[in-house]
């Protein structure tokens, strides 16, 4: 007669694929390819420094650059000024991720700056992607279009009262 744990029918494990992986050595599928010691092939030296060609950002809280890293675009105009801003704050603060978030958007505005200041006329809509949102979202589009509508008209009647007081 079986034995009922907690009123329940006892239930055959062997066939669940991998049951029973801490049992007794003999009985483990995996032992023919274990090796005691474990093999290690990484070497425990520390990799050559990265040269270092551009300012790097780096957090309070791990001060100096790790060896190796990402080579990213440096910090430059306002936008720069303000990511700098944010890495004096530590990354547990949410003023440095807002921070960062606004460095972003003025990055975006200096480039349409630097592009127009080149003669080349940026296609904004294109890169936003309006023709697939137009194709594939057009409620959410129509949304879009709402909403800064919207957030404009409110700015112009703003800005309009200020200058007639």
């Amino acid at each position: 007669m079986a034995v009922f744990q907690h009123g329940r029918p006892p239930v055959d494990r062997s066939a669940i694929q991998g049951w029973g992986a801490d049992l007794d050595r003999k009985n483990r599928p995996g032992v023919p390819m274990e090796r005691t010691p474990p093999r290690i092939d990484a070497p425990l030296t520390q990799p050559e420094p990265q040269r270092q060609d551009v300012e790097v950002l780096v957090s309070p809280e791990r001060p100096g650059i790790t060896p190796l890293f990402g080579s990213p675009n440096p910090p430059r105009g306002v936008s720069g000024m303000v990511r700098r801003a944010a890495f004096k704050e530590t990354e547990n603060d949410i003023r440095h991720w807002l921070l960062l978030l606004l460095a972003d958007r003025i990055d975006v505005v200096e480039g349409l700056v630097d592009d127009l200041a080149r003669g080349h006329v940026p296609n904004i809509l294109g890169e936003m992607g309006i023709k697939a949102e137009w194709q594939h979202n057009k409620k959410g589009l129509a949304q879009k279009v709402a909403i800064g509508a919207a957030v404009a008209g409110v700015a112009w009647y703003l800005l309009s009262r200020r200058e007639d007081r």
